[in-house]
């Protein structure tokens, strides 16, 4: 019989969906059976029908209990593992660091599952790179948002009645979500600039047209490893890049902030003495907010204001464009599944040795096996908390420039040591 792969309804704020009526068709190509949650795609835009067109059966969600393969966008909960068998693949974006206890409780339920966002950064694994997926339209989104709130034109406009000045956009951070937002502002007509911690990123916001800010120094010069990922800088040049990004943040209209540390809270980035100096009508927007934020004084998943300046916290940004997030994430998930199946036997079975599963797995076997995982699943004893929405919109690694394949795995943490 084929395996039946069972597509969840994410909760209600969650409004992503882990297929689309185009990967239904490819899974049902690789001989998988599709069954859809019903109403599992609404919130993207996606009917019922639309999923029985390309082959899915809709079902309620009592039937994930039979489901060999379960999609999801999110971690599930205690009680949705409840209902799943032991032996069941989760493919879902699991949210591991600190969340060892929720990791322990998906081994005792016997599940083998997938974090989706621990992808490598691999050519062989462009096509499944959820990160990059999701930041990338995050970045766009944080533009977007951020021109809704700002009370002004963002191109300069030349009228009979006088000139309407460009506004002048702020992106901290070149990593995709930061990429994008540079192109995304730049074509809404804006100023645009740009800081990293990470040489090479310097000729990335070149190429889009932006300015780069930042103290280029020795230290500076050597602040990137052999693996693309940006090196802990040193107090006096912490000291010296705030100084540079005060000034610079004095006279800047929009601020977009994309730093984050994998497993780490986020770093502040923007103090309140620096939205202080900003013009009234200004607006920030802290896409790691999730994380604790970059911005102080930045809420989750509230719009604030804070010393005259606009903050926009949302959360799951990348949810904010459900649609095309839910396609591109469907997409990611087929591409991995895609490689466990055989072309002859249309058999699905997971590879231990596959470069791939080491990496993302987290459960099997009715254990924690991922080693940065399994020591502290062991020894966290704690309840089980409900996750929240995936932060897909937020990534450690950048991608290479936007407009070209990726040649070798590229990744940043930008401004501070990480990037969406």
């Amino acid at each position: 019989m084929p395996k039946i792969v069972f597509v969840c309804r994410e909760g209600s704020d969650e409004p992503r969906v882990a297929a689309s009526p185009e990967s239904v068709k490819r899974l049902t190509g690789l001989g998988l059976s599709v069954v859809i949650e019903s109403g599992a795609g609404l919130a993207s835009g996606v009917r019922d029908a639309d999923f029985e067109a390309t082959g899915a059966r809709i079902a309620g969600a009592g039937e994930v209990g039979s489901a060999d393969i379960i999609l999801r966008v999110n971690r599930p909960t205690a009680a949705e593992m409840a209902s799943y068998k032991p032996g069941a693949v989760v493919f879902a974006v699991m949210d591991p660091y600190g969340n060892e206890a929720a990791l322990a409780d998906m081994a005792k339920a016997g599940l083998t599952t997938f974090a989706m966002e621990l992808m490598p950064r691999i050519t062989r694994a462009q096509s499944m790179d959820v990160l990059s997926s999701q930041a990338n339209l995050a970045g766009y989104r944080a533009v977007i948002d951020a021109s809704h709130e700002y009370g002004r034109a963002m191109p300069m406009m030349m009228t009979a009645a006088g000139t309407v000045p460009a506004a002048k956009v702020f992106v901290m951070g070149a990593g995709v979500a930061g990429l994008q937002a540079i192109a995304t502002a730049r074509r809404l007509g804006a100023v645009v600039s740009a800081t990293d911690v990470r040489p090479a990123a310097k000729e990335q916001v070149a190429s889009l047209g932006a300015k780069f800010i930042a103290v280029e120094d020795e230290e500076f010069k050597a602040a990137e490893t052999a693996a693309g990922y940006a090196k802990p800088m040193s107090e006096a040049y912490q000291a010296k890049q705030a100084a540079l990004v005060a000034e610079h943040i004095a006279k800047q209209d929009i601020v977009i902030t994309t730093a984050l540390i994998p497993g780490r809270p986020a770093p502040k980035l923007v103090t309140r003495a620096m939205l202080a100096s900003m013009k009234p009508g200004s607006v920030a927007v802290d896409l790691a907010v999730e994380r604790g934020g970059n911005i102080e004084g930045s809420e989750k998943g509230k719009v604030a204001d804070v010393e005259g300046v606009t903050v926009i916290g949302y959360a799951n940004v990348a949810g904010r464009i459900a649609a095309s997030a839910s396609a591109l994430y469907a997409r990611n998930l087929f591409a991995f599944i895609e490689t466990m199946v055989d072309k002859g036997t249309k058999e699905f079975a997971v590879n231990l040795e596959d470069e791939l599963v080491k990496a993302t797995m987290l459960t099997h076997g009715g254990q924690v096996v991922h080693p940065n995982f399994a020591a502290a699943a062991i020894a966290d004893e704690t309840p089980v908390a409900a996750p929240a929405p995936a932060v897909i919109a937020i990534e450690e690694p950048a991608a290479a420039k936007p407009v070209r394949a990726r040649k070798k795995p590229v990744a940043d943490e930008a401004a501070s040591n990480g990037d969406l």
